[in-house]
C-alpha cells in the first residue's frame, strides 16, 4: 500500500511538471494556495485562542502598572512636596515613653532629644507643624530634626505663630493676623522679602514680639539668625498662654515664686512673664522644657527640641489646648 501510495505522489509531481506554465498548472496552484479569508477570519475556535492570550497579556501589562502606581504613591505621601513629615492618623500620648507616632518614624533622630521631650516633638511632628533643620543637606540627611541645636529667633517666630493658628484655626479672635508685603516693616532687618516676614511682623503687630510699634524706641532690629534666649522664649510665649495683662513683678518675687538662684539675671522686661508663667502651675513653659530648676539660666540658647515642648499646650491651667488634644480631635478619637 505503501509502494502504492509513492507511486501516486510521483505521478502527480509530473503532472504538475507537465502542466507548469499552463491554464492547469496555475488551477491546481490557486487551488493550493492558502485561503485568504481564513487567513483574515480565523475559525472560531482559533479566534477564542487569539482572545485569551491577548487578554493574559493586557492583564499581566496592567499587573505592572499598578504596581509602579502604588509604589509611586506611597513614595509620594512618605515624602510630601512641601519637605515636611506627614501627618499621622496615630495619636502620640504626652508621657516620656511614648511610642513614636508613624510621622516620626521618618526623624532619624529623634532619639537624640532627652527622652523627656519626645513625646511633645512627635505630638507636633504628626500634625506635620515643625518642619526638619534649614541648613540640613537634605541629599544626604533627610528628615534630621537637629533637636539639640538651638532654635533661631525665626524658627521659634514661625512655629509660634504657625502653631497658635493652627490649635485656634476655629477661633478667628485667638489667631495671630500674619503680615502681608504691603505692611510697613517693624524691624530694620526682616522686609517684606524676607520668607518669615509674615510671622515675625504679624507677632509684632500683635504686640507679641516688642518693637516700636509697641513704643520700644530701641527695638529697631529683630536679629532674625540669632539664637533664641530663655527669657525671650518665655517673653513671646506666655502673652500666647494668659491671653491678659501681665502682672507687675520684681526680682523678690520671682526668687519667691520660682526660686531662682540667678532671677537678678532676668532682663527687666522679661520679669512679668517668667513670673506669669509660675501661674500656670504643672502646665508652665518652665517646667515643661527644664523640669524642676533653680537656675533659669536666662541668657543661655533654647535648643529645637525645648522650643517644641514649649509649643505643645497653650493655656492656663483651666482652660488650654495641646497638640494631643488637636491630633486626637483631627483623628475622631474625641476628648479625654
Amino acid at each position: 500500500r505503501s509502494v502504492l501510495q509513492f507511486a501516486l505522489g510521483v505521478m502527480a509531481l509530473a503532472v504538475l511538471a507537465g502542466c507548469a506554465g499552463g491554464p492547469m498548472g496555475d488551477s491546481l496552484e490557486r487551488s493550493l494556495e492558502a485561503d485568504s479569508q481564513l487567513e483574515e477570519n480565523p475559525p472560531f475556535d482559533q479566534v477564542d485562542q487569539l482572545d485569551q492570550a491577548s487578554t493574559a497579556t493586557t492583564t499581566a501589562g496592567s499587573a505592572e502598572n499598578d504596581k509602579a502606581a502604588a509604589i509611586a504613591g506611597e513614595a509620594i505621601l512618605a515624602y510630601p512636596s512641601n519637605g515636611a513629615i506627614a501627618p499621622s492618623t496615630a495619636g502620640a500620648s504626652n508621657t516620656g515613653n511614648a511610642t513614636p507616632s508613624d510621622a516620626s518614624v521618618s526623624i532619624t533622630d529623634l532619639d537624640q532629644a532627652p527622652e523627656e521631650l519626645r513625646s511633645y516633638l512627635e505630638d507636633l511632628l504628626a500634625l506635620n507643624l515643625l518642619e526638619t533643620a534649614d541648613e540640613v543637606d537634605e541629599a544626604d540627611n533627610a528628615g534630621a530634626f537637629n533637636p539639640n541645636q538651638s532654635v533661631t529667633r525665626r524658627e521659634f517666630a514661625r512655629w509660634l505663630a504657625a502653631v497658635n493658628n493652627r490649635f485656634y484655626q476655629d477661633d478667628p479672635g485667638q489667631k495671630v493676623r500674619l503680615g502681608v508685603a504691603s505692611d510697613r516693616p517693624a524691624f530694620q532687618d526682616v522686609g517684606p522679602e524676607d520668607p518669615d516676614f509674615p510671622y515675625i511682623h504679624g507677632l509684632a503687630e500683635a504686640g507679641i514680639i516688642p518693637s516700636a510699634l509697641a513704643g520700644n524706641a530701641t527695638a529697631v532690629n529683630f536679629r532674625p539668625d540669632a539664637p533664641l534666649t530663655r527669657e525671650t522664649l518665655v517673653s513671646w510665649k506666655v502673652p500666647l498662654d494668659i491671653r491678659q495683662p501681665l502682672p507687675n513683678a520684681t526680682i523678690e518675687a520671682i526668687q519667691e515664686a520660682w526660686g531662682f538662684q540667678d532671677a537678678g539675671e532676668i532682663d527687666p522686661a522679661a520679669l512679668r512673664p517668667v513670673l506669669a508663667d509660675f501661674g500656670n502651675g504643672d502646665f508652665a513653659n518652665i517646667r515643661r522644657m527644664f523640669g524642676f530648676t533653680t537656675l533659669l539660666q536666662p541668657k543661655e540658647a533654647v535648643t529645637r527640641a525645648e522650643a517644641a515642648a514649649a509649643l505643645w499646650r497653650f493655656g492656663t491651667p483651666t482652660e488650654g489646648i495641646s497638640a494631643q488634644d488637636i491630633g486626637r480631635s483631627e483623628n475622631g478619637s474625641g476628648d479625654e
